[in-house]
C-alpha cells in the first residue's frame, strides 16, 4: 500500500466527503462556514471490477488504496488537507425507515423540560430500533445482533399538530416525534469503519446515501416538499421517499449501471471495458445510427427489468398511502435515455398509489443550495451524491441542535 502523505494545512472546518461507489470513489475536500459549505478540491478514482459488489466492499485493501488516491487528488487541487471525514453507505441490505410515535403528556399545561424531552426521545428510539432491526433481520436472514444502526436523525416534531424545530418550553398535550433510522449488516458497516480507520481522520458519520440525497435540497415549498429520489449507481439503485418534508424511508435494489454494461458486453460479445465505453458514447449520443439502434435494443429490455425493480421497491413502502408525483433522478446510471423513457410510461404506475402520473426530472449539483463548488468540476448528475454527503456533514460540524444531541446520547445507550 503506498505511503499516504497528508498536506500540512488542515484547518478545523475542513472535511472530506467520501462516496465509495461501485464504479468510482469520489472525494470532495470541503470547508464549512456556518450552515454553508464550499468545495475546494475534487478527486476521483475508478474501482476495479473485484473491489465492490452491489454497493458493498469486497476488497478492503484495494478500496482503501483507491480512497487514498482520490483524497490525495482532492487535497492537491485544494492545496489543503482535512482532518474530518463523512462516508456514505449504500447496498441492497441497507434499510432505512421513519418511525413516528405520539406521546400523551400527563400535564399538558406545564412546559416541556429537557428531562421530559430526553424521556420521550428514548421511548421513540427504542421502539424504532426494535422495529427496523427485527424487520431487516427477517428480510435478510441475518441474526439481529449482526445488524448495525448506521445513522439516526429526527425528521419531524409536532406538538398538538403544530410543527416545531425545538419543543423545549412549549406546552401541549400530544408530542409526536418522527425518527429516521438506517441499518446495515455488521460485515458491511464494519468494512467502512476499517477503511475510515486507515484514512486516519476523525469520522463524523457514516450515513445512508439515499438519506443524504433526499435531505440535500433546500425545500422550496417549506415543509410540504414531497418527492421520490432515485440514485442509480454502478451496483445499486437507491430510493428515498420524502413526504411533506419528512423522509419516510430508504430502500435499495441491486440493479445499476454495471448490469446494463454486462448486458451490452454479452450482446456484442466484447469485454466489459469496451462495453462501458460504448454505453457512455450511446448515452452521450456519439454513436452512428446502426450502432445506436443495436445498443438501444439491448438497453431497452434491461431498463424494463430495472423498472420492475423500482415498482417492487416502491410497493414495499407500506406506511405510505399516497406516493409523491415527482421523481428526481441522479447518479451516473441515470444517463441512459431509456431510464427516463420507461419511468414516463403510464402502465407501471397504475398498480401503485400515485394520485397522478409522476413528473420525472434530473437532479443537478446546483440544486444543493448549501454547497458552492469553487472547483467548477461538479456539473453532472453523478456528482449529486458526494455533494449530498458534503451537505449533510454540515449538520455534524455546525452547532448541534438540542434534539440531535439528545438522540446521539440515546443511540449510544442503545448500542452498548
Amino acid at each position: 500500500m503506498p505511503f499516504f502523505r497528508r498536506l500540512p494545512q488542515a484547518r478545523g472546518n475542513n472535511y472530506v466527503a467520501l462516496d465509495i461507489g461501485t464504479e468510482f470513489v469520489k472525494a470532495l475536500l470541503c470547508t464549512a462556514e456556518g450552515a454553508k459549505g464550499r468545495v475546494l478540491g475534487v478527486g476521483k478514482k475508478r474501482q476495479r471490477l473485484g473491489d465492490m459488489q452491489s454497493g458493498a466492499v469486497t476488497d478492503i485493501a484495494s478500496v482503501i488504496n483507491n480512497c487514498q488516491e482520490a483524497i490525495r487528488d482532492a487535497e492537491k487541487m485544494a492545496s489543503a488537507s482535512a482532518n474530518k471525514l463523512i462516508m456514505g453507505i449504500a447496498g441492497e441490505l441497507v434499510k432505512g425507515a421513519t418511525t413516528t410515535i405520539s406521546y400523551t403528556r400527563r400535564e399538558p399545561d406545564t412546559k416541556i423540560t429537557l428531562d421530559e424531552l430526553k424521556n420521550i426521545v428514548h421511548k421513540v428510539q427504542w421502539k424504532a430500533f426494535d422495529e427496523v432491526r427485527s424487520q431487516l433481520a427477517f428480510e435478510t436472514g441475518y441474526n439481529e445482533i449482526d445488524v448495525k444502526l448506521v445513522n439516526a436523525a429526527i425528521v419531524g416534531v409536532y406538538i398538538d399538530g403544530y410543527k416545531v424545530s425545538n419543543p423545549l418550553g412549549f406546552q401541549g398535550k400530544e408530542v409526536t416525534i418522527s425518527i429516521f433510522n438506517a441499518f446495515a449488516p455488521l460485515v458491511h458497516y464494519g468494512a467502512l469503519q476499517t477503511i475510515a480507520a486507515e484514512l486516519d481522520m476523525e469520522l463524523l458519520a457514516i450515513t445512508a446515501e439515499p438519506y443524504a440525497v433526499s435531505r440535500c435540497m433546500a425545500y422550496e415549498d417549506g415543509g410540504n416538499f414531497s418527492a421520490i429520489f432515485i440514485d442509480i449507481g454502478g451496483g445499486t439503485s437507491d430510493i428515498a421517499v420524502v413526504r411533506n418534508g419528512t423522509v419516510e424511508g430508504t430502500k435499495m435494489f441491486t440493479l445499476g449501471g454495471r448490469t446494463f454494461t454486462k448486458r451490452l458486453a454479452q450482446s456484442l460479445n466484447i469485454s466489459f471495458e469496451e462495453a462501458e465505453e460504448i454505453k457512455l458514447a450511446y448515452s452521450n449520443e456519439r454513436l452512428e445510427k446502426q450502432s445506436h439502434k443495436i445498443v438501444r435494443e439491448a438497453m431497452k429490455s434491461d431498463c424494463e427489468v430495472w423498472l420492475s425493480g423500482v415498482a417492487l421497491t416502491l410497493s414495499e413502502f407500506e406506511n405510505v398511502d399516497i406516493l409523491p408525483s415527482r421523481i428526481l433522478l441522479c447518479g451516473g446510471g441515470a444517463h441512459l435515455p431509456e431510464i427516463k423513457e420507461v419511468l414516463e410510461t403510464r402502465e407501471w404506475t397504475q398498480k401503485l398509489p400515485f394520485p397522478k402520473k409522476p413528473h420525472i426530472t434530473f437532479m443537478q449539483p446546483k440544486m444543493i443550495m448549501n454547497m458552492s463548488d469553487e472547483t467548477k468540476q461538479l456539473k453532472d448528475i453523478e456528482d449529486v451524491t458526494p455533494l449530498a454527503l458534503a451537505n449533510i456533514a454540515l449538520e455534524y460540524i455546525g452547532e448541534e441542535q438540542i434534539l440531535s444531541k439528545l438522540l446521539k446520547k440515546v443511540v449510544r445507550l442503545i448500542q452498548i
